[in-house]
């Protein structure tokens, strides 16, 4: 679903939606574009070697899918039926992290191959450690569509992040993993604080945390 460059968007008009099945291809395009240059997306899926791009989108593909099959929530940002934004969470019953289903590790393994597929659940796993809560939501991804960055979606997406949380009465917070210095004022805006500096693979990212309002 393109977007021109020059387009304009009314937040008052958004609306934030659990996505459905038929929104998980325009979301997977999102968060392909969003983390094509991610740092850690970069050395998980070796960028220097021939196919990353194919690597990511299917890595990308599996991820939604997954989330989808184990009900996780995945909200949108909608103006009207365009898709402009999307966050994907894990809910407090951990075991959706390190125990995937199997034919999710299947298809990760032969598309994102062994070293990719062990670093994203190692990635998980390794957050979850540094969390000081036992039940939590964890934000696996949030990306506002290239064209719509600035406009203030981001903190809309927040707000509706912060809903999802609030209808989970075990949740105690949302953790992130942040790689990019960039979004760290935004999680920062958000009232997420800094537990500690995590390295996974070659890269050193901050692992944030917000406790339940």
């Amino acid at each position: 679903m393109a977007i021109a460059a020059h387009a304009h968007v009314n937040v008052e008009n958004i609306k934030a939606i659990y996505l459905t099945a038929e929104d998980l291809k325009v979301a997977a395009s999102i968060l392909y574009n969003a983390y094509f240059d991610d740092p850690l997306f970069v050395d998980i899926f070796e960028s220097e070697r021939e196919g990353y791009e194919s690597r990511l989108r299917s890595a990308i593909r599996e991820e939604l899918n997954a989330f989808w099959v184990a009900k996780q929530p995945m909200v949108g940002l909608f103006d009207d039926e365009r898709l402009l934004a999307v966050a994907c969470l894990t809910g407090p019953d951990s075991a959706f992290g390190a125990g995937r289903y199997w034919h999710w590790r299947l298809k990760m393994l032969l598309t994102a191959g062994f070293f990719g597929t062990r670093q994203m659940l190692e990635k998980e796993e390794l957050v979850r450690q540094k969390i000081p809560a036992e039940n939590f939501h964890m934000l696996s991804f949030i990306a506002v569509h290239p064209d719509l960055q600035h406009h203030g979606l981001g903190h809309v997406l927040m707000r509706a992040i912060d809903s999802v949380l609030l209808e989970d009465h075990k949740s105690e917070g949302v953790a992130v993993y942040c790689t990019l210095p960039k979004c760290l004022p935004f999680f920062e805006d958000g009232d997420y604080h800094l537990i500690d500096d995590l390295q996974v693979g070659h890269i050193t990212g901050q692992v944030m945390f917000r406790k339940r309002p």
